[in-house]
Parts: C-alpha cells; sequence; structure tokens
C-alpha cells in the first residue's frame, strides 16, 4: 500500500480495482473451502502468470514477500513433526496464493482507486450515521502518514543512539509521540484553512430535525 503502485498498461493493470479488490476478497475466501495440494498449486500457477502477463519486476515482489516468506519455515516444520507433512505443504500454498494476490492488487492498483471502491461500498453505512468520505480520508491519511512516521522514529533512534538511549523505550517513545500530535495538530490546521467539510450524516434511527 505504501506507494508500491507499479506504473503499467497491461490487462491486470486495466481491470478495474473493485474487481481486483472482489476477487482478493473471494478467493481468500475460497483458500479454506477449497482443500487440496494440487487446487493450490495450480491457483499459486496461476497467478504467476498474471505476474508475467502484468510485467511486474520479481525484486519488487521478494522485497514484499522476504518476510512473510521466511515465516513459512518454520510454518511447515511444526506441520511436518505435530501433524503431517501435506497438511504443512497444502497450509504454506495457501499462505503463497493469498500473500500474492494480495501483491499482485498492491503493486497494479492505485491506492486512491482503492480508496474510492472502499468509499463506495461503505455507502449504504450512511445510514448508521458514518461518512464514507470521512472514512475514506482517515484511511488514506493513515497510509501516507506510516512512512512518515517510520521516517520520524529512525531519526528519533539515531539521535538517542548517539546519547546512549537507544535502549531506553520511554526515550524512543516519548518524542515520537510528541512528533506525532504535532504533525497531526498541523494536519488538522492545514484541512481546517482549505475548508475541507464532508458534511455531517444523520443516522436513519434519527430524523433531520431530531438533535
Amino acid at each position: 500500500m505504501l506507494s508500491l503502485y507499479v506504473p503499467g498498461h497491461s490487462p491486470v493493470h486495466r481491470l478495474p480495482a473493485g474487481v481486483k479488490l472482489l476477487v482478493l476478497a473471494a478467493g481468500s475466501a475460497a483458500l479454506f473451502v477449497v482443500p487440496g495440494v494440487a487446487v493450490h498449486a495450480g491457483e499459486l500457477l496461476a497467478i504467476l502468470v498474471l505476474f508475467h502477463v502484468a510485467g511486474l519486476p520479481w525484486r519488487e515482489v521478494l522485497d514484499q514477500l522476504r518476510p512473510a516468506l521466511i515465516l513459512l519455515v518454520p510454518i511447515f516444520l511444526f506441520h511436518v513433526f505435530a501433524t503431517d507433512w501435506v497438511l504443512g505443504l497444502e497450509t504454506v500454498l495457501r499462505i503463497l496464493v493469498l500473500l500474492f494476490l494480495a501483491v499482485i492488487v498492491t503493486l497494479t492498483t492505485r491506492l486512491s482507486d482503492m480508496i474510492e471502491v472502499l468509499e463506495k461500498a461503505m455507502r449504504p453505512l450512511r445510514l448508521a450515521g458514518i461518512n464514507p468520505s470521512k472514512v475514506g480520508m482517515m484511511l488514506s491519511m493513515v497510509i501516507r502518514l506510516i512512512p512518515l512516521m517510520m521516517r520520524e522514529a529512525g531519526e528519533i533512534l539515531e539521535a538517542q543512539r548517539a546519547r546512549g538511549l537507544d535502549r531506553n523505550a520511554i526515550a524512543l517513545l516519548v518524542p515520537l509521540l510528541i512528533k506525532a500530535l504535532k504533525m497531526a495538530d498541523d494536519l488538522s490546521d492545514a484541512m481546517d484553512a482549505r475548508g475541507y467539510d464532508p458534511g455531517a450524516v444523520t443516522p436513519f434511527w434519527r430524523g433531520k430535525g431530531t438533535p
């Protein structure tokens, strides 16, 4: 999600974001309904073909999957010694299919398109007083601010390491919390200055004239 979109003009890129998210959700659910090593191996092969069609760089894919791929080894070994190696292989294949599905959606779909789809999907929640525009804005800001907070955390860690305080949790968390609050305050002022107001939403159980 964090600015990992790889521009392209492949058929996979041109698919609407809503279709790709729906396939991701349906495919994730189907993984735990349809059993079988051969079935999941075929699904994995089909997804790898999609990666080739989309022309995605394998370096980008492996960078995203490397931490998860390392965890698959102990998962498989656990099943080998505790249950059955076939069940372990099936579990690993399920996780791989799910990961590759998520990665191909991430790399071929703009974040703004995903947020737009989520806002449309949440429109029925307006009846409960939930504003989809506000939720979409919140999700977008959270995703965009994660890299900034990671950068701030890295800078604080380097500064505290120079002071010999890199193992002090309070010395790391307190400055990070202060920076996060300052960033939120500045962002709030910037939004107010631009007149941001998505409009209030009244739950269906309240009349329009009910406070």
